[in-house]
This record gives structure tokens, C-alpha cells and sequence, in this order.
């Protein structure tokens, strides 16, 4: 679901690429979950380190970064980014019940100028992608519960649609 939402978004935003990070919380790097119109010597450049890499997405704020080749701190990579054909970057935390749990990071070969209108939509879809997160989560718990309980458990988790 996660690599076809990122496909959806850069056909529909015309943009370069897009990346759903999750948070580890234990080694505070992100972790890739999806991605597409990057390429792997640019994905597996090194560890995003949350201190270093667009910091403020952490504490819950959006960050545009509207020109990659105008000297920026937020940046851990610089120069691979550019390398890459990266000209700018919207990085939006994903937060669930007040909590950072990843980042939606969106890439544009260009310069981008993007609207407040966007960027709160923007902002709209990262906590949606938040609420999917953590529907996941509960749900392979639910899962390896069941699994451990026996199957009389998983019946009675079974939707009534499914029974049939």
C-alpha cells in the first residue's frame, strides 16, 4: 500500500520521488518502508539520523526545503541529494496520537515554491498515513495473538463477510 501511495503521489504532484520513512525509536534513524523515483545508491547513502536530517520534522513540524543548491543545515546529505537530481524537499513528520512515528519526505527535481494550502493537505495525508501505521501495527498484533490463542481465537476475528 505504502510503495503505491508513494507511485500515486508523484504522478499526481509531478514531482522526482517520494519516501515513507518509519521511526525507529532505539538507534533514532529512520528506517525506509517505501519509495519510488529514487534510486538504491541514493537510498542506501547512509543512516538518516534524526539530529541530522531535517531535524525539525521531528518535533512535528513540516520543512521545505524550497532549493536544495542554497546552502542548508537541515541537510545530512547535501551533496548526494543534488547528485541525484534533488532540487527540493518537503519533509512532513507522521505523527499518531501526538507522536513522531515517521516521515513523508517528497523530492522535486526543481526548485518548489509550495503553497500553505499544499502543504496542509500535505500535512492531512501524513496523519492518515499515520492512522494506516498504527492500524497495521495493532492489527499484526491482533494477528500473532491470535496465532499463539489457537485457531477457536482467529475464528472469532474473522469478519462475518468472511465466514461465508
Amino acid at each position: 500500500m505504502s510503495n503505491h501511495l508513494a507511485q500515486l503521489l508523484i504522478a499526481g504532484l509531478d514531482i522526482k520521488g517520494c519516501a515513507i520513512f518509519v521511526l525507529n525509536a532505539v538507534t533514532e534513524e529512520l528506517e525506509i518502508l517505501a519509495s519510488f523515483g529514487l534510486s538504491v545508491k541514493y537510498l542506501t547513502k547512509g543512516p538518516l539520523n534524526t539530529p541530522k536530517s531535517i531535524n525539525e520534522t521531528f518535533q512535528g513540524n513540516p520543512v521545505v526545503i524550497a532549493d536544495v543548491g542554497k546552502k542548508n543545515k537541515s541537510l545530512q546529505y547535501p551533496d548526494e541529494a543534488r547528485r541525484e537530481g534533488i532540487a527540493a524537499i518537503v519533509s512532513l513528520p507522521i505523527v499518531h496520537l501526538g507522536e513522531v512515528v515517521g516521515v513523508l519526505r517528497l523530492y522535486h527535481y526543481k526548485p518548489w515554491k509550495v503553497s500553505d494550502q499544499d502543504l496542509e493537505s500535505l500535512q492531512i495525508l501524513a496523519g492518515i498515513i499515520g492512522l494506516a501505521m498504527t492500524y497495521t501495527r495493532f492489527h499484526n498484533s491482533i494477528h500473532a495473538i491470535a496465532e499463539v490463542l489457537g485457531h477457536t481465537f482467529q475464528v472469532a476475528l474473522t469478519p462475518k463477510w468472511r465466514k461465508r
